[in-house]
């Protein structure tokens, strides 16, 4: 055993140094989800009577139970437990997954894991190695939600921090798993970005259920685990057993899979071409190789529509006359009453979310460069244009398909203003596109740096998501694309100017990556 570990922290050193910036920056967004919460819900719910007022009409709203879970104390910690916890849970479990398929699966994918596995390095070294690196990531995240909490009562800011990097370690586990059975990087993400995706589901089920977080499918769930740690409110230290042997079974999985298999090998090798069909152009082949991609994203969306949709009264309701809170929402979603204000957060949310999917989609032309799958393809009859262009069409056509379904889902759960709701969501794809051009542009020019376009995603994510609440100076927000969108639905006018300066620009930035991937040399 002891040789199939060697080269472990050789690998480990590595993957850390690779990682060093984009390690750092997941575990700040993680914890700065939760560390912005305190300051902000004790200026909104200042008073212990307006946070048992909340308690008492947070508990009494399914809806808004499926988006938060339960909350079992009204302290302003465990408030921030509440609000915050399952999403940062969240955010721990898409890094986890990142750090481990980079440093698994991807290495494998490109070659590189052949090469140092001719050198003195375990079987079972890469593997091994990727799980540390994520302990490590996720290590931090807690400690620094623990330090940040503490003073709002140790033992519940440590069990929110461990309960956050025990939901990460578990999905990290699971990534593993996903990379000793697929037999692509990207496959493996969006195998585990898939459990992620149900695990959130089956708890937001059981929550809307059961008031008291009861139920058999929140207990499924690896995020109700973490909600059933109950920070902040008569910890319930037990929980982490559930984590520890959770993590220790899918571990042994992962090493006894890992240890079956040849390297650039898998359990679930991909089909060797298309059993029917034809690919005449090279749209066509894009189209087929991210249709699934596509289809995935269209359903979540649709489906998140409709849940948001339905959460309108209940929001309405759970505002109040708290102005505070009143403010933060318009602030977000603009000054047309609770209602439509509510709406076009929502709206924002979902656009800010569709960045994530047009960077996905636009960095798979990366994926098929380092690949070497490009290259066979460029030697025919097909230019560099007409290759990328198959790609990007399916990238910006399908953020506007997503973006279309959210727009229906959200008039389908409200039950009325289906083109307002419709209108609202598709009005943050100019942002969209210029995240995707951006991100295209970066592909052209400097393909080495071309995975910074998820920190612009992530950063306009956050900006969107955080910033209101931390009453951020409008400079700050204004970074991102978003801001300057209307508020819609609700908007008196509809203000065009800005719609049409960030079309132009993502066209811009567009042109400007095509040009410089013409310029260029391939990947290697």
């Amino acid at each position: 055993m002891k040789d199939q570990l060697a080269g472990t922290g050789t690998l480990l050193r590595l993957a850390l140094r690779r990682d060093r910036v984009m390690m750092p920056v997941w575990i700040m967004v993680v914890a700065l989800l939760v560390l912005s919460l305190p300051a902000s819900l004790e200026s909104v719910y200042g008073t212990a009577a307006e946070r048992a007022r909340l308690l008492t009409t947070m508990n009494t709203n399914g809806s808004l139970r499926a988006l938060y879970g339960p909350a079992f104390g009204d302290s302003i910690g465990g408030l921030t437990a509440w609000r915050g916890g399952v999403f940062a849970g969240v955010l721990a479990g898409v890094m986890s997954l990142v750090v481990v398929v980079r440093h698994t699966r991807e290495e494998e994918e490109t070659g590189r894991q052949e090469m140092l596995s001719a050198a003195m390095v375990g079987r079972r070294a890469p593997l091994t190695a990727a799980l540390l690196a994520a302990l490590t990531a996720n290590g931090l995240a807690a400690l620094l939600v623990t330090a940040g909490l503490a003073g709002r009562g140790a033992g519940g800011a440590l069990a929110l921090g461990l309960g956050i990097g025990a939901t990460g370690m578990l999905f990290a586990a699971l990534a593993a798993i996903a990379a000793q059975l697929t037999e692509s990087a990207r496959l493996a993400k969006g195998l585990t970005g898939a459990l992620i995706g149900a695990a959130f589901v089956l708890r937001a089920a059981g929550d809307a259920g059961s008031a008291g977080g009861s139920s058999v499918l929140t207990w499924v769930s690896p995020l109700g685990w973490l909600e059933h740690v109950r920070a902040f409110a008569a910890e319930r230290w037990w929980v982490f057993a559930l984590f520890a042997a959770a993590v220790a079974v899918q571990v042994a999985a992962a090493y006894a899979l890992a240890g079956r298999r040849d390297v650039g090998m898998s359990f679930l090798p991909a089909r060797p071409g298309p059993a029917e069909g034809r690919l005449g152009s090279a749209g066509a082949l894009a189209w087929r190789l991210q249709r699934g991609s596509l289809i995935g994203w269209s359903l979540a969306f649709l489906a998140a529509g409709v849940v948001f949709g339905g959460m309108t009264d209940g929001a309405t309701q759970l505002v109040g006359d708290n102005e505070r809170t009143r403010e933060i929402i318009e602030r977000m979603g603009g000054r047309s009453g609770i209602a439509d204000a509510f709406l076009a957060t929502m709206a924002g949310m979902l656009g800010m979310i569709a960045a994530l999917y047009i960077v996905s989609a636009v960095l798979r032309l990366s994926g098929e460069e380092s690949g070497q799958r490009a290259e066979p393809l460029l030697a025919n009859a097909v230019g560099r244009l007409r290759w990328a262009g198959g790609h990007l069409a399916v990238a910006f056509g399908g953020s506007a398909l997503i973006l279309l379904l959210a727009g229906l889902g959200l008039g389908i759960g409200h039950g009325h203003h289906m083109g307002a709701a419709v209108g609202a969501t598709l009005a943050q794809l100019p942002a969209v596109w210029v995240i995707g051009a951006l991100a295209a542009l970066l592909h052209g020019a400097a393909p080495r740096y071309a995975v910074a376009a998820w920190a612009v995603a992530g950063g306009a994510l956050t900006l969107g998501w955080i910033g209101p609440a931390l009453n951020l100076p409008q400079a700050a927000l204004n970074l991102s694309p978003f801001a300057h969108l209307p508020k819609l639905p609700g908007a008196e006018a509809v203000a065009w100017a800005p719609l049409l300066a960030l079309t132009a620009l993502a066209a811009a930035l567009l042109a400007a990556g095509l040009t410089a991937l013409r310029r260029r040399d391939l990947a290697v």
